[in-house]
């Protein structure tokens, strides 16, 4: 049994009135969805493919789509005669497969392009220290690239000798052949085999880049690295990737930062984070400590009865704004520095102070072991 063909317009879910780009945009979808390389895993999803292609092959110009809406699929026939049809396959275009290509392959792959060609950008993983990273800084890199041969300049062939046009392409590149076949005349453009596209063939190549125009080196870069940068910032040195091919531009080099941990500091934003330990009589009574910052050592004021985990703040002492001015904080948590060892005097000290709070203090000789020593008779 024959399954009936499905309504064009159907498969590619739109209406019959649609538009060109309504149709292309649904047909792009659909291809996307349904590419057999997408979905291996599903016998099923070839043929829906081919069914989209056909569909898109018919409604996308503009007279088989007359000849299919007045005719329905009768008229999509090549032999079919009745309202004007194709008459044969000699204005067949292969237009839906044209799309498929430059919607995968982004419609490049279809012959070699000839003229110039932009150089590669490059990327590098720059790890900084802490300071630099707050306050910028320049510094010297070391890049391996390709760049154009100092000796030929890019040419490839050895200085003072000829450079040819290619007889077989006449310098353009490419070679056109036409055929003619039962299916109508098809033009076919390639790469010319003889120059390999560059139109010029070179008698003597340079000893030094052997006839590739290119070299690789390693090449210092200076590169400027602004105040307030941190971890994934990327910067752009345009200019400095690898050179291009045929007289093209270079491409640009990329510096990416990551930013070596602090000894104490932690960056929160443009803030700065310091974790300061103070004593139990400078939290009580109060003063006046110094502190490290980005800038120096400064001095905090500690109002008296401060509390642990209490957090104080030193305006424009943080990080500069990469885009705008000013700075941000430095923001600094006390905590509270119980010594681990008393002298006895220290100690005596600490018991009175307890006991003008109020508080009961147990020897360590009298804590839990002590009392059942106590409660043994021993």
């Amino acid at each position: 049994m024959v399954m009936a063909k499905r309504d064009y317009y159907e498969v590619l879910g739109v209406p019959k009135g649609a538009s060109e780009e309504e149709i292309k945009k649904a047909y792009r979808r659909l291809a996307r969805q349904y590419h057999p390389d997408v979905n291996k895993d599903d016998p099923k999803a070839e043929e829906k493919f081919k069914e989209i292609n056909e569909a898109y092959e018919v409604l996308s110009d503009p007279q088989k789509r007359a000849a299919y809406d007045r005719f329905g699929h009768a008229g999509t026939d090549p032999n079919f005669n009745g309202g004007g049809g194709f008459g044969g396959f000699g204005g067949f275009d292969f237009g839906g497969f044209g799309d498929i290509f430059d919607m995968f392959f982004g419609g490049t792959g279809r012959r070699r392009d000839t003229g110039p060609v932009r150089g590669e950008d490059l990327r590098y993983d720059l790890r900084i220290d802490f300071e630099d990273a707050v306050f910028g800084r320049k510094m010297t890199i070391k890049v391996p690239r390709i760049e154009l041969c100092p000796t030929c300049h890019g040419n490839k062939a050895k200085p003072g000798t000829p450079i040819k046009t290619c007889p077989q392409c006449k310098g353009t590149g490419q070679v056109q052949t036409v055929q003619t076949t039962p299916f109508g005349r098809f033009s076919t453009v390639r790469t010319c085999d003889q120059c390999q596209g560059e139109g010029k063939i070179v008698e003597t190549p340079c000893p030094e880049c052997a006839g590739r125009g290119r070299v690789r080196r390693v090449r210092e870069i200076e590169i400027t690295i602004p105040p307030g940068v941190d971890t994934g910032h990327r910067l752009r040195v345009a200019g400095e990737g690898e050179a291009g091919l045929r007289g093209g531009p270079p491409g640009d080099l990329y510096v990416y930062i990551s930013v070596k941990p602090h000894r104490f500091f932690q960056r929160s934003g443009n803030d700065i984070i310091l974790e300061q330990a103070i004593s139990f009589a400078q939290a009580a009574l109060g003063g006046t400590i110094e502190v490290p910052t980005l800038d120096g050592k400064a001095e905090l004021k500690i109002p008296e009865g401060t509390q642990p985990g209490t957090v104080f703040k030193l305006r424009g002492k943080g990080v500069p704004y990469l885009r705008g001015s000013g700075r941000g904080d430095q923001l600094v948590r006390v905590k509270i520095d119980v010594p681990t060892k008393l002298t006895p005097a220290q100690r005596e000290a600490v018991q009175k102070l307890a006991e003008a709070f109020g508080e009961a203090v147990v020897p360590p000789e009298k804590g839990i072991f002590g009392k059942v020593r106590e409660a043994f008779g021993k």
